[in-house]
């Protein structure tokens, strides 16, 4: 390949450039974004992330200019010795958790050993639908092993002796988990468990870092004794020789392929054939058989079980706002440098194109995304609040709970009310968390015009990796159910005046009280009020679902429909509620200036008033509001919001801090050389322009002179 000659090189975008573009935007807010940041992140982890990103740089495997043209092999070869060297680091540096989970986001792939920090997090304490995975050190082992079985697995796994993997989800079962076809049969005659997959589907499908890296699994299978299935259970069992890594006798082992995304991880298929593994590779910490009696011992506290796994679906909600933030970052700086067009009714003689970020249906289209990464962002932070709190209560009637209780967590009693609550709100968030994400990337990504299809953009790559999140943990259409549930349960107590106290039923007995005065909720004027609207449409929604299934006696299957809209309307209220309540605290006063905490206000009315404006038919039929609310909201008061909040959205997404390294995106460069980057990546990068072709079709060479090793990636 010839090298790009110095006449390119000079060449500059036409003016205005894109760093004054950018330099102008900032002046035209007043926001304080180094405040912002530490309110959103607090400054020790801010600085931490600032130390950690520049040992990261510094590292040649980091190295992100090939990551957009390798092939998955590349891809794989390249993230297996980023893993590696990750774990050096931490080693080197004394990295605890949150550190290594801050470079995973910093590198930001899903890699062998987990590198991706939402993966990371998702399969800590999982039991559910895996992807992804990490070593099972800080998996399953530590959540449902024995003190002798965190001995004998758990410590190599730390160090790394042992590389394992969450194998439960199977070719033919995934949601459905009391379905899975693997069986792990108790031999009482030399105390053992023989693992076994009876049909193809019975393949475990799916698994992160199962296909080339682990040489362990926790694999998934129905208990079954002296012929009686006790449901799934996790076995710790190993799949390849610790020193060739060829597979074992008895196992089938592999890749699946390529995916749509995620091609950094190695999601592998297992298949078992009656391997037997000892007494003690059954996860005992909940549930076990005795040795000498052959009896199956039941867990002591289900509860605690599901309260574990609370904190994954907690996380996605957490991680749900940074997620969209990264897509907004990137097309709300590149919608600030592209020009396109005139206004149609510019005055007469001014001359140049707008900036594309200036157009309302622009504004339109990421400003409400915008508002929404804080929402969920603040939304996530009282989940694990709330998470927490249900541990402490937990622990404490562990000794106390009902044993006669049936382990479902949408059940309520006394000691496990928080749980309820909790298990329902993850459940709903969850879904409404990371389908927002996953739908507001590829609205963002259309943002940018053609260049969003380009990977130099940054967003499509990020959204293809996100997007089994909607599926993994729970598919999203799946969790309304499990809402749904809760909340005709808590409707039912209410009615019966056996409620439990929390939130839920709270609305639910304020609804009851005003339903046949009618609701008069000033939503254009009263930011509570705005809050109070959404909670009646959801307890509207609860009566209405109640009546059809109790009263009626409608089937279940024939309310799914009406489960996921009033899902999807009990978590909208919650994320209303707790962006609400959020901006009532008093760190939030204490911590920011006047003008941002105003901003933060308006953005709170935006996100609450365009999701109204979407489902404006249930606020209606519910009576929350009226016709003529609607027509003002959406008129007036969405259109007015977007004004306001536009000359502040470049130093809003700057608060979230992403840098460029971690982006690695030409479109969202902080300094506003896009047109820049994007011709570097393509002239002085790209392996493809190595190759010098024959182009003819009478002649049988294909490549005439290959170059491309100049390019490969630097492992």
């Amino acid at each position: 390949m010839s090298p790009t000659p110095q006449w390119v090189k000079d060449l500059k975008p036409s003016a205005p450039q894109g760093a004054e573009l950018i330099k102008v935007e900032r002046e035209k807010s007043k926001i304080s974004v180094e405040k912002l940041s530490n309110f959103l992140f607090t400054k020790d982890v801010l600085e931490r992330q600032a130390k950690i990103l520049k040992i990261l740089e510094a590292e040649k495997v980091f190295d992100k200019s090939q990551n957009y043209f390798d092939g998955r092999v590349d891809k794989f070869k390249t993230a297996l010795a980023r893993a590696k060297r990750l774990r050096q680091l931490q080693v080197k540096h004394n990295w605890n958790r949150d550190d290594y989970m801050m470079a995973n986001d910093l590198i930001s792939e899903p890699g062998p050993y987990g590198l991706h920090a939402s993966m990371y997090l998702v399969c800590l304490l999982s039991r559910s639908f895996c992807l992804q995975s990490l070593t099972f050190s800080q998996t399953t082992l530590e959540g449902q092993g024995t003190p002798e079985q965190h001995k004998l697995f758990l410590e190599p796994a730390q160090n790394y002796k042992s590389i394992g993997c969450y194998a439960q989800t199977e070719l033919g079962h995934g949601s459905n988990v009391r379905g899975l076809e693997t069986t792990a049969t108790w031999n009482p005659e030399d105390k053992t468990f023989i693992l076994h997959s009876p049909h193809l589907t019975a393949s475990k499908w799916w698994i992160g870092s199962l296909g080339r890296t682990a040489n362990h699994a926790v694999v998934m299978a129905q208990l079954i004794i002296a012929g009686k299935p006790y449901g799934p259970h996790p076995f710790v069992c190993q799949i390849r020789d610790m020193k060739t890594h060829e597979p074992l006798e008895g196992v089938h082992v592999g890749d699946i392929g390529p995916k749509f995304g995620y091609n950094t991880m190695d999601n592998g298929f297992l298949l078992l054939n009656h391997v037997k593994v000892p007494h003690i590779n059954m996860l005992a910490k909940f549930s076990r058989v005795d040795p000498e009696t052959n009896k199956y011992v039941k867990p002591s506290s289900p509860s605690l079980i599901y309260g574990t796994l609370t904190w994954v679906r907690s996380t996605i909600v957490l991680q749900s706002g940074g997620v969209l933030a990264r897509g907004v970052t990137i097309a709300t700086r590149y919608a600030a440098v592209r020009r396109q067009f005139q206004d149609r009714d510019a005055p007469s003689g001014s001359d140049g194109e707008n900036q594309v970020l200036n157009y309302t249906m622009v504004q339109f289209r990421l400003l409400p995304l915008l508002a929404a990464t804080f929402a969920l962002h603040f939304t996530g932070k009282a989940m694990m609040a709330l998470y927490q709190e249900n541990q402490k209560q937990m622990q404490a009637s562990a000794n106390t709970a009902d044993t006669n209780r049936g382990a479902g967590p949408e059940e309520t009693h006394s000691g496990s009310d928080l749980l309820a609550d909790l298990h329902a709100t993850s459940c709903g968030l969850k879904a409404l968390g990371s389908t927002t994400a996953a739908e507001g990337l590829e609205v963002c990504r259309r943002a940018c015009g053609g260049h969003g299809y380009s990977s130099f953009g940054g967003i499509g790559a990020w959204y293809a990796d996100y997007l089994p999140t909607t599926t993994w943990e729970g598919d999203n259409y799946m969790l309304t159910q499990q809402v749904a549930r809760y909340l005709l349960k808590s409707a039912r107590a209410v009615l019966k005046g056996n409620a439990p106290n929390n939130d839920t039923t709270r609305i639910f007995t304020t609804f009851l009280q005003k339903q046949d005065m009618g609701a008069a909720h000033d939503v254009l004027g009263s930011d509570s009020d705005l809050v109070a609207a959404f909670a009646w449409r959801t307890s509207f929604l609860t009566f209405e679902a109640l009546k059809h299934r109790d009263v009626e006696k409608n089937s279940w299957n024939s309310l799914l429909v009406d489960f996921w809209r009033l899902s999807t309307a009990h978590s909208q209220y919650l994320v209303v509620k707790n962006f609400y309540e959020a901006l009532q605290s008093e760190s939030l006063r204490y911590e920011l200036d006047p003008a941002t905490i105003d901003v933060l206000h308006k953005l709170f009315r935006l996100y609450a008033l365009i999701t109204l404006e979407k489902e404006a038919s249930e606020f209606y039929s519910s009576s929350a509001v009226t016709v003529r609310q609607i027509q003002l909201a959406r008129t007036k008061a969405v259109m007015k919001l977007l004004e306001e909040i536009r000359p502040h959205a470049l130093s809003l997404v700057d608060a979230w801090q992403f840098p460029d390294w971690q982006l690695d995106s030409s479109l969202g460069r902080k300094d506003g050389k896009v047109y820049e980057d994007m011709f570097y990546r393509a002239s002085e990068l790209n392996p493809l322009n190595g190759l010098t072709v024959d182009p003819y079709p009478d002649s049988d060479v294909l490549i005439k002179k290959d170059e491309t090793s100049k390019f490969k990636s630097k492992l």
